[in-house]
């Protein structure tokens, strides 16, 4: 009978929220941050979902949205839920060391992903409910780690079998619970141009473009079922990313490049992050790679172009391996696989974000967003302030990101 009465507690647990609202957040705005990964800038003036064009039409846009460098999805989403550059939040790359903890983060280690320690920053969710608002995610890079102790009052542990109408649904559940119980920040997230743009390219418009009209016809149902609801909601639509074409000719044999005895290498793609061992010296490393160098370049950490802030992050690496843009980091094993038709080879990303076919997007549409509104690109580590303002959230002194850069789009 203890252990049933045990049991019962525990299901009931899972069921009630961990916290409400405030009073003082009952008349508060609401907002829903969707991220749909992979979606290249130009790909709806290509295709021209009427969903998504109705959205913009009555909402604002940015020419294109500035990924952080590097290109990569959990980098990018943690920049625009915390509003700092990938150096300063520590999710540097999709896999990369930590000297300091001897242990590698990557996406597809649960144990990591769900570890909020390799977190810095304060995600949207968290300084919601720091503030007594209540969150909710159906999946947003770190929204499934106690990220200084916290997660949303809702989040689901990633599963990318789920149907997007089963994600939408969830937000409108969520929308139609009681005010104190109702999440004023909400997030949510969709793969399905990221798996096509990898799959075939971002130029096969053959496969691009009825998966971007399957998504806005997901999309357009969560429009309508937001409008029912009368609430005061602000949705933005963003991506991480965009994406270019990277042939089977154009990947280049990272095996030769290994000295197991001298560094770790945590490889991405697009780069690959080189941590030396002790003992190793750095400057015979160099030598050795540059006498290597075949479509690619080999850069000292302190004299690598692309970061925003500094090089002093030790989760960075002392070196790092460039590809020339369209070049690709591959083992052998994978590049054979590509080059013998076992592997589709398509689209990928991680480049300097600089390169135009990098961009994302960025639209908005709510009470609180001027309509009819086209801004010239910006880089995404300003989403983070526009939304704490709009929910009247504090944001962190310490953000990258700066109000100044989209107050413009703001109705009041």
């Amino acid at each position: 009978m203890r252990f049933l009465l045990l049991f019962i507690l525990f299901l009931f647990s899972q069921a009630v929220p961990a916290q409400t609202n405030r009073p003082e957040h009952y008349d508060k705005p609401y907002v829903i941050l969707i991220s749909c990964d992979g979606l290249r800038y130009d790909y709806v003036g290509r295709f021209r979902p009427p969903n998504l064009l109705k959205f913009i039409e009555e909402g604002a846009q940015a020419f294109s949205m500035i990924s952080s460098f590097p290109a990569k999805t959990f980098p990018n989403h943690y920049t625009i839920a915390t509003g700092l550059y990938p150096e300063n939040h520590g999710l540097v790359d999709n896999t990369f060391y930590d000297p300091q903890r001897k242990e590698f983060y990557r996406t597809g280690n649960r144990k990591a992903v769900e570890d909020g320690s390799w977190y810095k920053g304060t995600p949207l969710w968290v300084n919601a409910e720091q503030n007594g608002m209540v969150s909710a995610s159906y999946f947003f890079v770190g929204s499934e780690a106690d990220i200084q102790g916290v997660r949303p009052t809702s989040f689901f542990t990633y599963d990318g079998s789920v149907p997007n109408e089963a994600r939408v649904q969830q937000v409108l559940d969520w929308l139609a619970l009681p005010e104190a119980e109702r999440p004023h920040m909400i997030t949510l997230y969709f793969s399905d141009m990221d798996d096509a743009g990898h799959r075939y390219g971002p130029t096969d418009d053959e496969h691009i473009g009825p998966a971007l009209l399957e998504l806005d016809k997901v999309l357009g149902q969560l429009f309508r079922g937001v409008e029912a609801t009368g609430l005061p909601v602000n949705t933005f639509i963003v991506s991480d990313h965009g994406m270019i074409d990277v042939a089977p000719d154009k990947l280049i044999n990272i095996d030769p490049l290994e000295q197991d005895s001298l560094y770790l290498i945590a490889n991405n793609g697009a780069l690959a992050h080189l941590y030396l061992k002790d003992g190793a010296d750095k400057d015979t490393v160099f030598r050795f790679l540059k006498s290597k160098e075949d479509h690619f370049q080999v850069y000292k950490i302190e004299d690598f172009p692309f970061y925003h802030c500094s090089q002093d992050n030790p989760r960075l690496g002392d070196l790092i391996l460039l590809p020339e843009y369209g070049y690709y980091l591959r083992d052998s094993r994978r590049i054979a696989l590509a080059q013998e038709g076992k592997f589709r080879q398509g689209g990928e990303h991680g480049f300097n974000p600089e390169f135009p076919e990098m961009h994302a997007i960025f639209y908005a549409n709510g009470p609180a967003i001027k309509k009819g509104l086209t801004i010239p690109s910006f880089r995404n580590v300003h989403v983070y302030p526009l939304i704490c303002r709009i929910l009247g959230l504090p944001a962190p002194d310490d953000i990258d990101g700066r109000i100044e850069v989209l107050e413009e789009i703001l109705a009041e």
